[in-house]
């Protein structure tokens, strides 16, 4: 069953094989976010994948993380151990699948959805999970799943968004509850990063470290189609006029070139591991 509110492309509902370039390009600029790539680091460090263990990607996107495991896991190429990525987008998936193979990793990808994990039970050593959870309508039951595949002693890692945390400057005082309310209409779960350690303990999980980092967004680059795209969205929804989206996009552009534009989102992570 569809979800009755608009949400992101990356919805399962919302899988559209036309949206393919525009879902890696965003893929791609998120990774390349200075937050984003700290907190990855810190989440892998503490995963702490080894040889010869079999890895699991949930939402693997363009793989890129999928690599990283498979790197950990696999250094012989595959002899022993192995990363497997779960991907329902066809058209990611493929774009996972040609990266994997011009890289020459060794990883794997699979048709498959976060709410019944193609995988028996207790198969998996590790298992990563990032800005899955804020994209599914019972995100609860997706760690659940984890915690299945998961065999005693595994680790897995979970990072995801709080959108609660969007912070827009300058921004009118008076428009800024509609920014909040279009901002977490984009998510079908928009508070999953405050969650995960919830999450992870109802489904009999271990919580061993919680982290998180500041997503600081360049106003040059992936700032202004953000921004556009929010108050063309507050504007539709009725929550602001055209004029105090005219005005909004316009004191934005004149903070950016004067240096005194933010925009930031905060991602949380957790690592937990079940027991033996």
């Amino acid at each position: 069953m569809s979800d009755p509110r608009p949400t992101s492309a990356f919805h399962t509902a919302n899988v559209s094989p036309t949206a393919t370039d525009r879902l890696t390009a965003a893929l791609d600029v998120q990774a390349a976010n200075p937050g984003v790539r700290r907190l990855r680091a810190w989440a892998h460090a503490r995963l702490a994948a080894r040889p010869g263990e079999r890895a699991l990607d949930v939402g693997c996107g363009t793989g890129s993380e999928t690599r990283v495991l498979a790197d950990a896991v696999a250094p012989d190429g595959g002899a022993t151990g192995g990363a497997t990525g779960i991907e329902p987008n066809p058209g990611l998936r493929a774009v996972a699948e040609r990266r994997a193979a011009e890289a020459g990793s060794p990883a794997r990808f699979l048709d498959g959805d976060a709410l019944a994990l193609p995988l028996p039970d207790a198969g998996v050593d590790v298992v990563w999970c990032e800005r899955v959870l804020q994209h599914l309508d019972d995100p609860a039951r997706a760690v659940a799943e984890i915690a299945r595949v998961l065999r005693p002693g595994g680790r897995v890692a979970l990072l995801d968004t709080d959108w609660a945390t969007f912070v827009l400057h300058p921004a009118d005082p008076a428009i800024r509850p509609a920014l909040a309310t279009a901002v977490q209409a984009t998510a079908a779960t928009p508070d999953a990063g405050r969650r995960l350690a919830g999450w992870l303990a109802e489904a009999g999980l271990s919580v061993d470290e919680l982290g998180s980092d500041v997503l600081l967004h360049d106003p040059r680059t992936v700032s202004r189609p953000i921004v556009q795209g929010l108050a063309a969205a507050a504007c539709a929804k009725g929550l602001i006029t055209e004029e105090q989206r005219d005005r909004l996009l316009a004191g934005l552009d004149e903070a950016a070139g004067r240096g005194a534009f933010h925009l930031s989102v905060t991602m949380f992570a957790a690592v937990a591991h079940r027991p033996r």
